[in-house]
């Protein structure tokens, strides 16, 4: 089959990539970094007659070709919508090894794609996902996501010593968390530490990956207290790893932030947060915990690819 596919690569938080062929998908990756859409169709189709839909092996070929830390899969849910008036998508991601339950980054990216390019008429999308329903609402130049807040429970540091060691060595700890939910592990830098501590840290992957192998973690998260009264005003910082799911280290995570909004809206009693993930790439998330159980992430995007690839 020859597909050609348009790209566009919005970032927000991180990398974007979205791909749309005529009978509904996007490919859509990190938010903060590029973010690929990718508008497909088979050789000699028509507007009339829609490409065949790709398949989960060929999903999972075009992530790892594209190698970013998420590719988003958009495809429409009633055939009789377009990407233009269609309110409801399926939505699925794709890490270069395996597909996952939960991506912040391409969920923004690929609103923004049916926002920005296929000039959607719709003021709030909802995306049908492993992890529910999830909507997008445009918010002035911006765009915020509603999402499941996952709050982690303390655990005993001695249970994950070796995955601990291998991430920040002999820096003292805070605390240690668990997210059972998303298999993310919460490691808080003592509040000792300066922010200049996590920003340096130089993290194997290989190694980080070996350290654990009981299937308990498949994500590490690294946070440290912020510093709300210095400009910007960052109430917390991170750093997100998850080379169990083929990402060394991921530049900006919505799906880390579910958890982090838990842990520090309790830890600071605050509801709205600003935050800062300090990849070498970096990203500001703005974060409001809601009452229900669930937490409103913002953020924005820009595109800064547009091409084709023939598949």
């Amino acid at each position: 089959m020859s597909l050609g596919i348009e790209i566009h690569a919005p970032t927000e938080i991180c990398p974007t990539r979205v791909k749309m062929s005529e009978n509904g998908e996007i490919i859509s990756q990190s938010p903060l970094v590029p973010g690929l859409q990718l508008l497909s169709r088979a050789s000699g189709d028509t507007a009339d007659k829609p490409a065949q839909e790709l398949t989960d092996d060929l999903y999972q070929k075009i992530a790892a070709e594209m190698n970013l830390s998420e590719t988003a899969f958009i495809t429409r849910i009633n055939p009789s919508d377009s990407f233009t008036t269609g309110s409801r998508f399926r939505l699925r991601w794709f890490t270069p090894t395996t597909e996952v339950n939960l991506c912040g980054h391409a969920t923004l990216a690929s609103a923004a794609v049916l926002f920005q390019y296929k000039k959607n008429v719709n003021p709030v999308l909802v995306f049908e996902t492993r992890s529910g329903d999830l909507t997008v609402t445009q918010r002035g130049e911006g765009y915020v996501m509603d999402f499941p807040l996952n709050l982690p429970t303390q655990e005993n540091p001695s249970e994950f010593r070796d995955i601990i060691k291998a991430a920040v060595g002999n820096h003292p700890v805070e605390e240690v968390y668990l997210s059972s939910n998303t298999k993310k592990l919460l490691v808080r830098l003592d509040d000792s530490c300066d922010s200049s501590v996590l920003t340096s840290l130089k993290v194997d992957p290989i190694a980080l990956q070996r350290s654990e192998r009981s299937g308990r973690v498949t994500g590490l998260i690294l946070t440290m207290k912020g510093s709300p009264d210095c400009q910007p005003g960052y109430d917390f910082y991170s750093r997100y790893f998850a080379p169990w799911n083929g990402i060394p280290e991921d530049p900006v995570t919505g799906s880390a932030h579910t958890v982090l909004a838990a842990y520090w809206s309790e830890k600071l009693g605050k509801k709205k947060m600003l935050a800062y993930q300090c990849s070498s790439r970096g990203g500001e998330l703005e974060l409001e915990v809601r009452d229900d159980g669930r937490v409103n992430i913002a953020g924005q995007a820009v595109t800064v690819l547009q091409g084709t690839i023939t598949v």
